[in-house]
């Protein structure tokens, strides 16, 4: 486990990484999660193996610290991975980023371009979303006040997430769970979307076959965006089709048709 230092007050993001040949490879998980139960398997996999991979957790989340007065917005999330990139002399990275995780990872492309070479999205969000009362993802966790998440929110979304999410989702902080729920909600000015449509490096964006065209695809793809459904999976593609992420994704970072 490594970790660096990543605000003024001393709070740390930590991460667990894996020798390899550069350029570096960095693992972002989604919201509530951590990144190596999400990303070990894929990560050693023959078709991604050999780089030097970091399984990163956003600060609030897994084995990060949990900071009480960061505000979690998508930029924090950003500026503090950036930090802790920059302490471990990561550059020109190459990010595969779920959910949450991508949306951070878009935001830091953006804002600091130099640590980011290519980017492989597994369904990230790109724009902003309702707060929906009742739903067990971030909408969900949004649509309370703070204070009632604090209070006894959180065993309600306890209870609707499942055991799956929920062994991960306990590990996050409070305050951070609420605070990036709510910030991703709400999206960037401008958003996600438009940030990644004038990136100007490698962009990948994986999705569920099943869950149909991707709304705005035919403009990420105009845009140099490749749009690529990955069968037999839900949300949470390189859990449920390991084999069918790893080669999606070995295919996007490919050099010269070499991963």
């Amino acid at each position: 486990m490594r970790s660096a230092t990543v605000t003024a007050d001393d709070d740390r993001i930590r991460w667990v990484e894996l020798p390899g040949r550069e350029p570096a490879r960095v693992y972002v998980h989604g919201l509530g999660a951590t990144s190596a139960p999400y990303f070990a398997e894929v990560a050693t996999h023959p078709l991604l193996a050999g780089h030097r991979s970091l399984l990163i957790d956003l600060l609030g989340h897994g084995i990060s610290d949990r900071p009480r007065g960061f505000d979690y917005s998508l930029e924090s999330h950003a500026d503090a991975l950036a930090a802790a990139l920059t302490s471990a002399g990561v550059g020109g990275a190459e990010l595969i980023a779920h959910s949450m995780g991508g949306s951070v990872a878009i935001v830091l492309a953006d804002r600091h371009p130099h640590l980011v070479s290519r980017l492989v999205l597994v369904d990230a969000n790109l724009d902003p979303m309702p707060r929906t009362p009742g739903s067990g993802g971030s909408s969900g966790i949004a649509a309370y006040s703070e204070q009632e998440f604090l209070t006894d929110g959180w065993q309600e979304v306890r209870d609707r997430v499942g055991a799956h999410w929920w062994s991960t989702m306990r590990l996050t902080g409070r305050e951070a769970l609420h605070r990036s729920a709510t910030q991703l909600v709400r999206g960037t000015v401008p958003t996600m979307r438009e940030l990644l449509l004038g990136l100007e490096i490698s962009r990948t964006y994986l999705l569920p076959e099943a869950d149909g065209p991707l709304p705005g695809a035919d403009a990420l793809t105009a845009a140099g965006v490749s749009v690529v459904p990955v069968p037999d999976c839900g949300h949470n593609i390189m859990l449920d089709n390991p084999q069918a992420f790893a080669h999606a994704t070995a295919t996007a970072l490919a050099d010269h048709g070499r991963p």
